[in-house]
């Protein structure tokens, strides 16, 4: 009889505190034509160069994509402040080869056919399985790390489903794709969610379900390592963290510090009822998986379900109990200033209408569009 396969130990590296840190996808585009440019390589080269290595920049799948990342930070201050400190680096560098930073969940106009991959095997290997899908993947997002203990880990993040309508309406910026007005919020969500193990996790009460399933992937080779698996919401066992990748591209700082001092807060939150004995809230997958789309498509103006008992509510009015129910968290982490920022975005709009609207302006065209992101940021 052949033996059974042996589900594999996954070293999760607890986290004592909620630490904090943060990584930030850029597209790169031309500064005149503001179509991408596959520049990432000589843009690397010219950092070090002048600078020195910098760890905290990361290649991505296209060479017309770079990502800023932080280091392990304790509040939203000390993380968007070392995002700030890599841009004004990076800039002035990314201007000497003639092309900005764009900071959005898809672009505009560009087509796929003319990107180009980073070399390297991962990438290779990824586009290799996926194909057109894969190729398709010009798309940039941001995803928000915090530290937490294994035992926590898969409570929090079933739990956090509940709240992602709120965070991608908050940060959708992708309406537009392929020059055509997709009609959806965020675009980037429905693509990203074509790639195998990519889209919503599946809900397991504890570590051991959660590493049943990895164990099920590795043995049938769906994943050759444990980040292959690119849930909108994952465990990150190497990091000791919970990884919410639901945000598309952030326009801003300001709209940064508003979005990662949510996420933090909400991890926060959870962890808090958890430690004092309560079972957290979640909803059937069902609803989730409506709520994505919902979200997705009508951004902010999204009715999204509550509860199993299929009770629905608009979006802004949640958000506005939610806030005021992370206000003593957002205090005692040193974030209410930012938390209150969240506010903002639906009173200016979001990016995605942000978008829509320069493009209306600009008798639709989408140079135009591209020119209001880079100017935001």
């Amino acid at each position: 009889m052949p033996s059974e396969p042996r589900v594999p130990s996954i070293d999760f590296h607890d986290s004592p505190e909620p630490t904090l840190g943060v990584e930030w996808e850029f597209a790169l585009v031309d500064r005149v034509t503001r179509d991408l440019v596959n520049a990432a390589s000589e843009l690397f080269a010219r950092v070090t160069s002048q600078h020195g290595p910098q760890p905290r920049l990361h290649k991505e799948l296209l060479r017309n994509t770079v990502e800023l990342t932080t280091g392990v930070c304790r509040t939203v201050d000390e993380a968007v402040g070392e995002l700030t400190d890599l841009l004004a680096l990076v800039r002035p560098v990314a201007a000497d080869l003639g092309v900005d930073l764009y900071a959005a969940g898809t672009h505009p106009f560009a087509t796929w056919s003319s990107q180009l991959l980073t070399p390297g095997h991962r990438y290779e290997e990824l586009i290799e399985r996926t194909q057109w899908w894969g190729r398709q993947m010009m798309i940039w997002g941001v995803h928000v790390h915090v530290g937490i203990k294994r035992e926590h880990v898969m409570p929090v993040v079933t739990s956090l489903l509940k709240w992602y309508p709120h965070l991608l309406a908050l940060s959708a910026s992708s309406p537009v794709w392929a020059g055509t007005d997709t009609g959806y919020a965020s675009n980037r969500a429905m693509m990203f969610q074509q790639l195998p193990t990519a889209g919503l996790p599946f809900h397991f009460d504890d570590w051991a379900g959660f590493e049943a399933y990895a164990g099920d992937l590795l043995t049938t080779g769906v994943i050759e390592e444990i980040d292959e698996i690119r849930w909108d919401v994952r465990p990150a066992p190497r990091l000791g963290t919970v990884e919410v990748r639901v945000c598309d591209g952030i326009t801003s700082v300001r709209e940064m510090r508003a979005v990662v001092a949510l996420t933090h807060c909400l991890v926060v939150h959870l962890v808090d009822r958890l430690e004092a004995g309560e079972s957290l809230p979640t909803l059937p997958p069902w609803h989730v998986q409506e709520n994505k789309w919902r979200a997705a498509r009508y951004g902010l103006d999204a009715w999204i379900i509550l509860d199993d008992r299929s009770r629905e509510r608009l979006l802004l009015e949640d958000l506005e109990d939610l806030l005021d129910d992370l206000a003593p968290v957002a205090k005692r982490l040193g974030c209410a200033d930012d938390l209150a920022l969240v506010r903002e975005i639906p009173q200016r709009g979001a990016s995605y209408q942000r978008q829509r609207t320069a493009a209306e302006r600009a008798g639709h065209d989408l140079v135009a569009v591209v020119d209001s992101v880079v100017r935001e940021l």
